[in-house]
């Protein structure tokens, strides 16, 4: 395969990078992150889109505390 001149964006990440990217072990991401995000299945590899991890950080991410900010 020729590698490209300038190297392309990803739009998925494999299970542990996409544990890597949320700061979160392996471990956790399998218990409490991947059970809830679409995973796109390539022979046995398994991707996380991008759009996924958006979604679920959005999803999961607290209301901001009113009383909190500006203090």
């Amino acid at each position: 395969m020729k590698k490209l001149a300038t190297p392309l964006p990803r739009i998925a990440l494999s299970p542990a990078e996409a544990a890597a990217a949320l700061g979160i072990g392996p471990d956790l991401f399998a218990q409490r992150v991947q059970p809830y995000v679409r995973l796109v299945r390539v022979g046995r590899r398994k991707l996380v889109p991008l759009s996924e991890l958006h979604r679920w950080l959005n999803e999961n991410a607290d209301a901001p505390m009113v009383d909190e900010v500006g203090r």
